[in-house]
């Protein structure tokens, strides 16, 4: 069984609101017998930090009009949902959809 892992997350454009406005958040994920990967993490991020409106974050297994970054590199450049995290990774989440 793996280590938890560390993981600093960011949330920024608008997307802090569905977390209590709160941008930075320091987590550990519970150790587990396979590597964490994005699309297990969006799914922990969604059962437990999400306040409120869930749709707006996730749709499926992804996020629509959020840029995702990984130690500062574009997701798409990582293997997006397939990223095997690692300790201590910072992930930046950064609403693209504005309201009017």
């Amino acid at each position: 069984m793996a280590a938890p892992l560390g993981l600093h997350l960011e949330f920024g454009g608008g997307a802090e609101l569905l977390f209590d406005g709160v941008k930075n958040h320091h987590v550990t994920l519970p150790g587990q017998s396979d590597p964490w990967d994005m699309k297990q993490l969006l799914a922990w991020i969604r059962g437990n930090m999400l306040k409120e409106r869930p749709e707006l974050f996730m749709q499926g297994d992804t996020v629509p009009g959020i840029l995702v970054l990984i130690n500062d590199a574009d997701w798409e450049l990582m293997g997006e949902l397939e990223y095997q995290l690692q300790d201590q990774d910072n992930v930046v989440f950064i609403s693209t959809l504005h309201g009017g």
